[in-house]
């Protein structure tokens, strides 16, 4: 069988041409420095993936921010921002069975014994706030041992000693079920974590989808051929063929130990964990493996990774059961919290119903705003004009207390409720307003003049001191 380079990470970065690639050429830390310089091309408005050959004590490149841009994103699915969300349904629809290959990359090393120390695996720290260094890209691959579906689960990980990872299962999502049925039958739970995949292999772990849906069989939709993966040595774990490195062993839901603080996506250091612990048995990883990182905290990366499968299951729901739903975007200033919806509203209550539906639906999701479909949803400051010249907080706000919310909500009570907000921001029947306009031919003259009176701005060749690349 041939290995697909469709599917492997280092033909996607050999192959990415955009101009949206910046290579750090000068040595960084692998203290906090990662992390800064994500953030400093954000702060310019940039959003770049970013390579960073020399990273002290790695001795591997390190490669971040590959999500941080949805149009780069949207690129992996040829299409553009607008077409992101039915692009994802369409192929993650099209489910595909793994394809079992007899070896691969991800097998090139195999360590056992005193040789699978996590000393193999190179980690950073992201914060000054977070405990130490942390994977941030792990993707914990479980199968059930009663014979269902297997997982593919996102958690943070911090060495606690050099055979054991301490993690946190916060999400209580899949993985904390096949734990709980591992813990009655008496035995530990066998685990691979993935660090090093494809991006649409990690979407696809994103995915939220019901225990009877295995994720590796979305990527293989993604894909649009079956992921291809080879078994972990000890455990038989199907894991990506390609994989940069590959931790196998044991969750024993009895063993814990202290893991956090991290810089969450809510943009505080989450000291809220589960503290369980992986016990490591065998590390696997390629010849020339990368560090493929996420940037951590309320970064564009960090949240668009986690956020653009359920906000496109979100949309297709919410466009199947209210046909006048335009648009629906989940903004970063709002991190996982807050969305804003486009509705062409042709009686009254529409919003509210609709609103009710993401509500009911996201359990991550404390505050909507609805809005006419002439506003940008995509523009936080077109949504804050519609509450500011369309609402009035009497008439078009309501709350929902008492429900289940995100573990990772610093504000939410001690046993994980939180209420929930909409608020009516369209213009609704008998407003009385006649919006402002300009006149195209006024618009025409005044850009072509615009066109010969401003001088070009051209963006720094260098973004940093000592950097070289693509800008």
């Amino acid at each position: 069988m041939t290995l697909s380079p469709r599917q492997d990470l280092h033909a996607f970065l050999d192959a990415y041409d955009g101009d949206d690639v910046l290579v750090v050429d000068a040595e960084v830390s692998a203290e906090e420095e990662v992390t800064a310089l994500a953030f400093g091309l954000a702060a310019r408005g940039r959003h770049d993936l970013l390579r960073c050959p020399r990273v002290a004590g790695l001795g591997v490149e390190l490669v971040t921010n590959v999500f941080a841009s949805r149009a780069r994103v949207a690129g992996l699915f040829g299409t553009d921002p607008a077409g992101l969300h039915a692009a994802y349904q369409e192929r993650s629809r099209d489910r595909r069975p793994m394809e079992m290959l007899a070896g691969g990359p991800a097998l090139d090393e195999v360590l056992t014994g005193d040789r699978a120390d996590l000393a193999a695996v190179p980690m950073i720290r992201h914060f000054a706030s977070d405990l130490g260094r942390y994977l941030t890209s792990g993707i914990v691959v479980a199968e059930d041992p009663g014979g269902g579906a297997g997982n593919l689960s996102y958690h943070r990980a911090t060495p606690h000693s050099p055979r054991e990872l301490a993690l946190s299962l916060h999400s209580r999502g899949d993985l904390w079920r096949l734990l709980g049925r591992a813990r009655e039958r008496g035995r530990p739970l066998p685990v691979a974590m993935v660090v090093g995949g494809h991006p649409l292999f990690m979407l696809a772990a994103s995915a939220r989808v019901g225990a009877d849906v295995d994720e590796r069989e979305i990527a293989g939709g993604l894909f649009g051929e079956p992921l291809q993966v080879v078994r972990t040595p000890r455990h038989g774990i199907r894991v990506p063929a390609t994989a940069d490195y590959v931790i196998e062993g044991v969750i024993d839901p009895g063993d814990h130990a202290p893991e956090g603080p991290f810089g969450e996506f809510s943009g505080y250091s989450s000291h809220r964990s589960t503290n369980n612990v992986l016990r490591v048995e065998t590390v696997c990883r390629r010849r020339d493996p990368v560090l493929l990182d996420v940037v951590a905290g309320a970064s564009a990366e960090h949240l668009n990774l986690a956020r653009i499968p359920r906000e496109s299951e979100m949309a297709e729901q919410l466009t199947t059961r209210f046909p006048d739903v335009t648009a629906l975007h989940y903004p970063n200033s709002g991190t996982h919290f807050h969305a804003y919806v486009a509705l062409r509203q042709r009686r009254p209550g529409q919003a509210r119903q609709v609103m009710l539906g993401l509500l009911g639906w996201d359990p991550y999701l404390k505050t909507v705003v609805a809005v006419d479909d002439d506003v940008d949803v995509t523009d936080d400051s077109a949504v804050l004009w519609a509450l500011a010249a369309h609402l009035q907080p009497h008439r078009d706000v309501f709350v929902v207390d008492g429900l289940p919310g995100s573990p990772l909500d610093p504000s939410s009570g001690g046993d994980g409720t939180t209420s929930r907000m909409a608020l009516d921001a369209t213009r609704g029947p008998g407003f009385d307003g006649e919006p402002i306009e300009l006149s195209p031919a006024a618009r025409d003259r005044a850009a072509r003049l615009l066109d010969r009176s401003l001088p070009a701005r051209a963006f720094p060749a260098s973004t940093f001191p000592d950097t070289a690349g693509k800008d």
